[in-house]
This record gives C-alpha cells, sequence and structure tokens, in this order.
C-alpha cells in the first residue's frame, strides 16, 4: 500500500488489531545493494527491534527482478534487523509493471522461482522469506504452473491475492482459485483480495480453504477490520468504531506525519486514507470534499481537528 501504510500507519492499525505481522511499503531494487538509510527510511521499525511500537513484526518488502540484486537487498534487510523478508510478485502498477516489476513477473515462472531461491539462500533460516503472487498476469492458466515453481523455491509462505493483473482490483475476487493452488503445494497458503468486512473474511476462508488472511484496503477502509473478524470467529461481540473515534484517528495520524516528514506532504497522506474510508463512513465523504482542495498544513491540521471536535 504505497503512500498510504508507511510506520505511522502501522503503528496506529496495530494498536487498534491483533495483526500477526504487517509488512512494509515495497523497496524498488534495480542495480545495486541500497545504502542503509534507505532501509531505515522505508522501515524506521528496524531500529527498534523490527516490530511497531504494539510490537508486531514488520517484514521488509522487496520487489526486483534480479535474483542477485533482490537477494543482496534482502540479505541487507536481514542484517539490518528485518524479522521476515516479503516478496512482491503482485502490484499491478503501470509504471512497476513497465520496468519488469512486480506482477509482470508472474508472466516468467522460473524467473519468480529464481529470485525467491535466491533472497531464501541469502538470508538466515530463522527469518521467514515469503511471496506475494496473483493469479496471474492475464489469465489464471498458469497459477498451477507458478506454484510449482514456487514449490521448489520453498518460500516460508505464499500469499495470493486472488485476481490477475489484467483484473487489477475490479470485483469479484476468486477466492476458490486459491483452493486449487493450496492443493499443489505443502506450503503454508494466505488467502488475500476484497476482504471489506468479517462475512467477507469468512467468505473467503470457506472458499479458499485458507484459515490465514491479508487485509489492506479493508483496513484502511475499516481501521478495526482484524479486530472485527478476531471477534467474529471467537464468537465475541463485534465492537467497531464510530466515526468521532475514527476522526481522532485522523487528527492523530495528521499530526504524526509532521513529526516525521517535512509539513507540506501532510495533508495528502490523510486525504488518500479518507478516500477509503468514505467507501464505508459517510461522515469520511463529506469530510473529504471539505479539505480535498486544502494544501496548507496548518489550515488543513485546524479544519480536520475542528471536525473531530465537532463530531
Amino acid at each position: 500500500m504505497e503512500g498510504v501504510i508507511d510506520h505511522t500507519m502501522r503503528a496506529m492499525l496495530t494498536r487498534d488489531n491483533d495483526y500477526e505481522r504487517c509488512v512494509t511499503e515495497f523497496l524498488r531494487v534495480t542495480d545495486r545493494l541500497l545504502p542503509e538509510r534507505v532501509f531505515f527510511a522505508i522501515c524506521p521499525e528496524l531500529k527498534q527491534g523490527g516490530t511497531t511500537p504494539s510490537e508486531t513484526p514488520v517484514y521488509v518488502q522487496i520487489l526486483g527482478s534480479d535474483p542477485h540484486i533482490v537477494a543482496l537487498n534482502a540479505k541487507r534487510a536481514a542484517e539490518l534487523g528485518a524479522l521476515g523478508i516479503d516478496l512482491n510478485f503482485g502490484c499491478p502498477a503501470k509504471t512497476v509493471n513497465r520496468s519488469r516489476g512486480g506482477a509482470s513477473l508472474l508472466r516468467t515462472p522460473q524467473l519468480v522461482k529464481d529470485i525467491v531461491r535466491a533472497a531464501r539462500d541469502a538470508v538466515p533460516g530463522h527469518i521467514p522469506v515469503t511471496a506475494k503472487i496473483r493469479l496471474g498476469y492475464d489469465h489464471d492458466e498458469g497459477l498451477l504452473e507458478l506454484i510449482e515453481q514456487l514449490d521448489q523455491a520453498q518460500p516460508t509462505e505464499i500469499t495470493i491475492h486472488a485476481r490477475t493483473k489484467a483484473q487489477g482490483y475490479r470485483p469479484p475476487a476468486h477466492w476458490h482459485k486459491i483452493a486449487q493452488a493450496r492443493h499443489q503445494t505443502s506450503i503454508p497458503i494466505i488467502a488475500n483480495g476484497e476482504i471489506w468486512s468479517t462475512e467477507d473474511a469468512l467468505a473467503c476462508s470457506e472458499a479458499s480453504g485458507c484459515q490465514r488472511l491479508m487485509i489492506a484496503r479493508g483496513a484502511l477502509m475499516r481501521p478495526e477490520l482484524a479486530r472485527l473478524i478476531h471477534q467474529r470467529c471467537q464468537g465475541l461481540p463485534e465492537t467497531p468504531l464510530n466515526w468521532s473515534e475514527i476522526a481522532l484517528r485522523l487528527c492523530l495520524f495528521f499530526e504524526q506525519q509532521g513529526l516525521h516528514y517535512d509539513a507540506k506532504y501532510t495533508p495528502s497522506p490523510v486525504k488518500q486514507w479518507l478516500v477509503y474510508l468514505k467507501h464505508y463512513h459517510a461522515p469520511a465523504a463529506r469530510l473529504f470534499e471539505q479539505l480535498k482542495r486544502i494544501t496548507d498544513p496548518q489550515h488543513f491540521g485546524e479544519a480536520l481537528w475542528a471536525h473531530y471536535r465537532s463530531t
């Protein structure tokens, strides 16, 4: 989730939810070993034992197409304290795919295997190396071949987004296709895609056969979603956040952005978060309309806090 789920958002989401782990925004590697400062910039948690303030492990996500370069950077991330390495073969963004990254690699299963194997060999055995894929690039007919190649590379886990690159984020997600992949390997598989509610989580789990799920956009639309899923699965009453509680989190997120980044950049991530929130929360849509043209950080913050005080 580039541009939104940075370390400040990870801290907030893991405080409100019991996540097993989270991953960074992707670190693009092309032709060299990146300097340490780049790893610390994308994953400041490396300076605090590799976890969020709530002690949720953070994996460093790497996106690249050269097995040797990916391996070098995976090794460096591990040396700097990463608790896990996540390899991105799922990003559908055109800019990424034009430069032979993300989901574009799904067209070359052998190369995916080589990248995973190189990273796995470069990283100490006790540190997980996971792979995130989609059902395929233009179609899903090569999914089982891809899983077969990954099975030879032996990542710790495979997360499957239940759509092809061509399908992007258009509904529906084809969770049942993940079940077919599960029968091809003993590697644990995590299901992902179109999980917006507790009902979606249960349906995804049933269709895919996966007991473990990954949520991304759903976690931004409903910041307490993982907690609600846990509560539903345990037969406990669900405790959703009300809008006032979410508005406060928007304000605190804005303040945290100001502590870590140049002030002129702080309104943008809040606006991006509101784009997700407004799909479920009507007040978010109204607040977005109020804030979307404000670029001055001081005026933006004043308007944001004023909205919270009015809730």
